[in-house]
């Protein structure tokens, strides 16, 4: 019986967090540990700003299915085949939500022999950045009513406070709420609703900033809601963006951990990539380019969500230039997208596998439209059949793609070397990257752009509710930021259900949200919601630990 990703984590024998940290050329000075496996690093301990950027290469994929595509797994692996290629790498990834790792998906560091730990940390409370992203959110919030309670000297209108309290929790009970109910001395009754922690605009705000000074103008910058007057009102307004940010004072500070190849790791941040832009922070990205000759990355779901985020804002506000861009997919997952069911993916079907890579090819056209070199990464699976890895290889070969395959889960670093290898030459090349639109264009035209280019929509439809918001945010001066679209991962379409790449559609485009701290506009398209539910039978249900603290069931 194969071993659970979470039994060969515990299996490894991690070097202790300073010894990692040495072969990253960081200072023992900006070291602060957290135990003996894993440290936030001190910035203002080290001078970074003499030396020159490495290469940065982004993992991307094609849109995911129940049938798994790997993207995490492939960015470790590939990070320990380029170290094993002798070249100085390190790997920037997001922290896991406890929602999920509770709910549906279960952990998130990777698979196999192609992990970053400890992955039990990492999963769970890891050095207390959600806690701390949560209580700055709710410390905001609990302000604001405070502030309508004690004599409203802002004017608020208790109907229009933008601003939700969050949890890192999926809890659909707390989309929508009443607070203040009962004896007047509870506060200003309203109607009120949590986010998930990581679809918060503090999360958002702290994987855009550039420091801790920047995170603060950042809250300030938050729209709070609108007074009686209808105007809006922010958080400087209310005066409490330096407490905010003295709770973000050391979540600010990127995380050091390891691969199970005792390669270093930065794992800072976390905003979903279905409603937030789905980035690791811009200063732990910025650290490993300074540190390192690669940094391998990755962006959320697949390329019409993450990386079209990482590209069009996170490249444009820090001022990055990425090298490469490896996509991955698998054959179980083309098959799925050529309309196989997932209880048949184990049998071969290579006419359903070659349907489905037309889901891959939209992909491949959305990295070439920001003038990227790329290569394709199958991660391959023990079901994969020689006949199906033949066809998938000969589509790829006739239509100019690039390919390699990879077996990171069963083999680290090792089953990535060829990858490696391709995508050394790859960054060696110049490129043309640009991002899709003009921030200075009309908020209709950016996200028409996005719909059309990325998504290959015929065009976009907006709700009379979002005609009313656009023309609003245009009166306040809000237009001219990028734009974060909220849409399913599971299509490129706003229908989960319509798989491959549809033609003959439109995206409609039913609210927006300003989200001035991070820099962006929210459109939120579809059933996406903010707060996720627990599924029938929640992930939660299969972990224990016993009287030794061994954990069980956690992936």
């Amino acid at each position: 019986m194969a071993k659970t990703d979470l039994e060969i984590a515990q299996e490894c024998v991690l070097e202790p967090i300073d010894k990692i940290a040495d072969k990253a050329g960081i200072p023992a000075e900006a070291i602060e540990p957290y135990g003996r496996t894993k440290a936030k690093i001190d910035l203002h301990a080290m001078n970074l700003n003499d030396k020159e950027d490495g290469k940065l290469i982004l993992v991307t994929a094609i849109n995911p299915t129940k049938a798994g595509e790997g993207k995490s797994t492939t960015t470790v692996g590939l990070g320990d085949a380029l170290n094993l290629l002798g070249k100085k790498t390190m790997i920037a990834l997001r922290e896991p939500s406890l929602g999920p790792v509770f709910g549906l998906k279960g952990g998130a560091a990777g698979g196999g022999y192609a992990q970053v730990v400890p992955m039990e940390d990492i999963n769970l409370h890891f050095t207390g950045d959600m806690h701390a992203i949560t209580t700055a959110n709710n410390l905001l919030c609990a302000m604001i009513d405070n502030h309508m309670y004690q004599g409203n000297e802002l004017n608020l209108d208790p109907t229009k406070i933008t601003f939700k309290r969050c949890l890192d929790m999926n809890d659909r009970t707390l989309r929508q709420i009443e607070i203040g109910q009962g004896s007047k001395v509870n506060g200003i009754e309203r109607t009120d609703g949590f986010n998930i922690t990581v679809a918060s605009e503090i999360m958002a705000s702290l994987c855009l900033a550039s420091d801790l000074m920047d995170l603060k103008k950042r809250f300030g910058d938050m729209l709070i809601g609108y007074n009686m007057d209808n105007e809006p009102v922010y958080v400087r307004d209310l005066k409490c963006e330096g407490a905010m940010a003295m709770v973000m004072k050391d979540a600010v500070k990127p995380n050091l951990v390891q691969t199970l190849e005792h390669n270093p790791v930065l794992v800072h941040g976390g905003p979903f990539a279905n409603i937030a832009h789905g980035c690791n922070s811009v200063i732990a990205t910025k650290t490993a380019l300074k540190l390192a000759d690669y940094v391998v990355t990755e962006a959320g779901f697949g390329a019409d969500l993450g990386a079209e985020k990482f590209l069009d804002i996170k490249c444009r506000f820090a001022d990055l230039h990425p090298n490469a861009v490896v996509i991955v997919a698998t054959i179980r997952a083309l098959k799925q997208h050529g309309g196989v069911e997932f209880e048949d993916l184990k049998e071969e079907n290579i006419p359903a596998m070659l349907e489905g890579c037309v889901n891959l090819a939209k992909h491949i056209d959305t990295v070439k439209q920001f003038g990227l070199p790329y290569i394709v990464a199958i991660n391959q699976f023990v079901s994969d059949t020689d006949a199906e890895i033949e066809a998938l290889s000969t589509w790829c070969k006739e239509n100019g793609h690039p390919l390699s395959l990879s077996q990171v889960w069963a083999k680290g670093g090792e089953g990535a070397i060829d990858l490696a290898k391709q995508v050394v030459e790859l960054c060696d090349k110049d490129n043309d990257f640009h991002v899709l639109y003009d921030e200075n264009q009309t908020i209709e035209e950016k996200i028409e752009a996005i719909a059309k280019k990325v998504y290959g929509a015929d065009g976009v439809e907006f709700t009379d509710e979002a005609k009313e918001q656009i023309a609003r945010f245009n009166e306040c001066g809000w237009g001219k930021t990028p734009i974060c679209m909220a849409k399913t991962q599971m299509s490129l379409t706003d229908d989960p259900k319509r798989m491959g790449a549809p033609e003959g559609f439109t995206i409609t485009v039913r609210e927006l949200r300003p989200s001035l701290g991070a820099g962006f506009i929210v459109a939120l398209t579809g059933k996406v919601l903010t707060m996720p539910g627990l599924p029938k039978h929640p992930s939660a249900l299969d972990m224990d630990i016993d009287v030794n603290g061994k954990i069980k069931g956690l992936f």
